[in-house]
Parts: structure tokens; sequence; C-alpha cells
């Protein structure tokens, strides 16, 4: 008898942990089918998505793909690709020499050209990726950044 309820300590104990690092985390608590909730109620898991789209490392304005101009969303397609890109200098190393993005070591990002209608060389817009899968969208040649939320 002790040992029984020393087990169902032991999974209460182990339940309100759980349901504390949710609540610190924000997220909400995994739910077992069939689990009471109050009188005459139940809840079920629901069924998650795979995330794969990189959090926000940057603290930048977001923008989403759809949003952006239809040379960008283009370029975006490139790069999901591997190319090949319209101007020799994409896929290129990108130095963050102005420290707008998150510092990181060399090499960790590359830079796209986004094609610039009548412009008479590469323009001013760029996509900036870094190797986590997280992009940059700038229309002023680095002076300013937002975070691109792609559409999955």
């Amino acid at each position: 008898m002790k040992r029984s309820r020393l087990v169902a300590f032991a999974g209460l104990v182990i339940a309100v942990v759980v349901l504390v690092i949710a609540m610190v985390s924000g997220q909400q608590a995994p739910t077992s089918p069939g689990l009471t909730t109050g009188p005459g109620t139940s809840t079920t898991a629901a069924p998650t998505a795979a995330v794969s789209a990189p959090p926000n490392p940057s603290g930048l304005p977001a923008v989403n793909a759809s949003q952006l101009p239809k040379e960008a969303r283009q370029t975006l397609a490139l790069i999901a690709k591997g190319g090949p890109y319209p101007y020799p200098e994409d896929d290129g190393n990108f130095g963050n020499f102005e420290g707008l993005l998150p510092k990181r070591s060399s090499g960790y990002y590359r830079e796209y050209t986004v094609v610039t209608p009548g412009a008479s060389n590469r323009g001013a817009r760029r996509i900036i990726a870094g190797k986590d899968g997280a992009k940059f969208y700038t229309a002023d040649h680095y002076e300013s950044f937002k975070f691109i939320v792609e559409d999955k």
C-alpha cells in the first residue's frame, strides 16, 4: 500500500512540474485523451504542426514573405532551389559590417540580389540568409532590415 501511494505521489509531482514548465514557457500543457478538466468536460490533445521556420532572432520588424515585392518572392524561390542566380555576386558572403543583424561568425550570412525593375545595376534590394535558415530583406542597401516570415 505504501508503494502505491509513493508512485501516485511521484506521478502527481511530475504532472505539476510539467504544468509549471508549460506555463512558464508560455506553451499549452500537454493533455491526454479523456483528461477531465471540469464537471462533464474532457479534453484531447490536438495534433501539432511541425514548425520549420526559425524564430526571429534579431528583434527586427518582421514581414510575411507574401507581403514582399514579387521579385523578392522570386529570389526566395531561387534560394530554396539553390539557384541559378542572376548575378555573380549572389550566394556570396555577407559581412554584416553594419551590425544590424545578429552577430555571427564570418561566412554565416549569404547575400542575394532582389531584382529592381528599371535599375541599370543590381539595385538596392537584397535578401540575406543565415545558416540557420533565417532570412532578412533590405530595400535600402543594408540601411535597414526586416526579418522574413516565410509562408509554409
